[in-house]
């Protein structure tokens, strides 16, 4: 047999392995599990409404954004994902949310919810004490007294949250002595430590500087390998840069939702392309 056979039937060997690796990729990604389904999902304050038949599949262990103009619903349904709209009176929610397979409001154990549901908020809200206890805080309302598994859990927590380097010979002082951009990746360190497997964040980079911002961006692209994350942001290339999934909100309703690149590349519904390029918001 010629060496120019044998080539070609090499290179032919070769495209085979390669078309059936790009396969099984494929399918690979196709399957990536659900974590969180929203169907049909309504929500009233008092006689307003102010989300409509909202309808989402949120996949695992991928970075998803919520997009959309003030006032449009995106927060409001960030919130319903661990019943913080619980808190409001008058709110009244009809539809079905299901986490793992458990739908939220039909359990009554919103505790465990919450514990399972972590959220980051726009500004940081660190409590006035130190930076280990902020960090610990939520473990010891669980119950765990132990010095040295509480320990391991904030230096767990603040290496998750790429701080640890920045704080650990200042673990003792008060946790509001440190910048704004600390301070927000503490609280991601505090949400960590509850061991969640989801975390929403609520424009945790709007009061930050570019640097911080940066910093917690690439934080959240690295921590999808372990959590399932939804963030709000008004920051379309922020949007673009970190998140896998894009749902587009307006007036209460989803029009969009599809692959990050798509939203920003091809959208489907002029109303997406018209906000996505600056025509309005």
């Amino acid at each position: 047999m010629s060496t120019a056979v044998m080539d070609r039937s090499e290179i032919e060997v070769n495209q085979n392995l390669a078309g059936e690796v790009l396969s099984q990729m494929k399918q690979t990604k196709e399957a990536k599990a659900s974590k969180i389904n929203v169907k049909d999902l309504n929500l009233f304050y008092g006689e307003k409404q102010a989300l409509f038949g909202v309808s989402l599949d949120i996949l695992e262990n991928e970075v998803t954004a919520l997009i959309g103009p003030s006032g449009c619903g995106k927060s409001t349904f960030l919130r319903t994902l661990n019943r913080m709209n619980d808190l409001i009176d008058g709110v009244k929610i009809t539809g079905d949310i299901v986490i793992d397979h458990e739908n939220i409001y039909k359990t009554n154990d919103v505790i465990k919810l919450r514990t399972k549901v972590g959220m980051v908020f726009q500004k940081p809200n660190l409590f006035p004490m130190t930076i280990y206890d902020n960090v610990a805080y939520g473990p010891r309302m669980q119950g765990i007294k132990n010095k040295n598994e509480l320990n391991k859990i904030v230096e767990e927590s603040l290496r998750g949250a790429a701080i640890w380097d920045e704080v650990k010979d200042r673990l003792k002082t008060s946790a509001l002595g440190l910048s704004g951009g600390q301070q927000q990746r503490v609280c991601i360190a505090r949400a960590i430590a509850m061991k969640p497997d989801v975390i929403l964040m609520d424009e945790p980079t709007s009061a930050l500087d570019p640097i911080s911002t940066l910093k917690v961006e690439e934080l959240i692209a690295n921590m999808k390998e372990d959590y399932t994350i939804v963030i709000v942001t008004h920051n379309m290339q922020q949007a673009a840069r970190i998140s896998d999934k894009t749902a587009f909100f307006l007036n209460g309703e989803v029009v969009e939702y599809d692959d990050t690149d798509n939203i920003f590349s091809t959208p489907k519904d002029q109303r997406t392309e018209d906000y996505v390029t600056g025509r309005f918001g």
